[in-house]
């Protein structure tokens, strides 16, 4: 499982042909939640809400990044990092 970005004790994952709705793996210590880009949501899990909060506010910046890495991940291409949140 890929880490495509890393910010504020957030880890952030893709799996290799995971399974659809398109989401990443938003994890915060022992926490995940995944996340779906498109609207920016929890589709299940959870986070504490500040990091929550921090990894939708991450999602709705790098939809288009997201798309994409998604796309290479259904084919087993290697994926781009994206940038962190500052």
């Amino acid at each position: 499982m890929p880490r495509i970005s890393h910010f504020h004790g957030i880890e952030i994952y893709m799996y290799f042909r995971d399974h659809a709705p398109p989401h990443f793996h938003a994890i915060h210590g022992d926490e995940e939640a995944l996340v779906e880009w498109s609207p920016a949501q929890v589709h299940r899990g959870s986070l504490p809400s500040k990091s929550l909060k921090l990894a939708l506010e991450w999602a709705r910046l790098h939809p288009e990044e997201l798309d994409e890495n998604w796309q290479r991940a259904q084919l087993g291409q290697p994926l781009a990092p994206i940038p962190p949140l500052p």
